[in-house]
């Protein structure tokens, strides 16, 4: 891989996921959660990440256009579910559901959904590494890619491992403001990804 393309890759890899903005995302979907089950969410969710971001770097549009999904469309419907986890962050419903549960297998596993997908994972990341597959073909290139990938999300797991620190620094009353705000920046952050999925469809100019 050409070292411009690569600085290119994870540049732009690196915005989009953007490890540091995703780790108060993580504390917040993982308040309560035991230490352990924590760092195993965070690997299982970055495992999933990089396995959907590989089946897409190798398929891509051919598997969305087989089944006949569009970009703008799975835009969209990544907006609609990262809708739903704002709606749960601003009005404590994962709080509420975790009341009660003393047992560590009782406790939601947020890590597919919505950490792997599509916080990490997402429309912008899939659409990023698909277009990035396509400026480097063949099976070596796409690999390339792919280790360019694997490499932001390093970072990323990096940054949740750190999130017990994170969290006792901020308080319990710093990560309920945090989780509050986050909220309303998800929400705000899914009615966009609507907007551009309805903009990139042609349907309003």
């Amino acid at each position: 891989m050409d070292p411009s393309f690569a600085i290119t890759a994870f540049a732009t890899l690196f915005v989009v996921i953007d490890p540091v903005g995703l780790t108060p995302l993580f504390i917040a979907l993982t308040q309560g959660v035991p230490v352990e089950q924590r760092r195993r969410i965070g690997l299982r969710a970055c495992a999933v990440a990089l396995a959907v971001l590989a089946a897409f770097a190798f398929f891509g549009e051919a598997a969305l256009g087989f089944i006949g999904i569009s970009m703008p469309a799975f835009r969209i419907a990544g907006g609609i579910l990262l809708f739903l986890t704002a709606l749960d962050m601003l009005f404590e419903r994962r709080s509420k559901r975790r009341k009660g549960q003393s047992e560590e297998e009782d406790f939601p596993d947020p890590s597919v959904f919505p950490i792997a997908i599509p916080l990490i994972a997402g429309p912008g990341a899939i659409a990023s590494i698909i277009l990035l597959a396509g400026q480097n073909p063949g099976f070596t290139g796409v690999l390339s890619v792919l280790g360019v990938a694997a490499a932001v999300l390093l970072i990323v797991l990096t940054f949740f491992l750190s999130a017990g620190r994170i969290e006792r620094a901020l308080g319990p009353t710093g990560v309920t403001v945090v989780t509050r705000v986050l909220g309303m920046l998800l929400a705000a952050l899914s009615v966009q990804f609507v907007l551009d999925g309805v903009r990139a469809s042609g349907l309003v100019p």
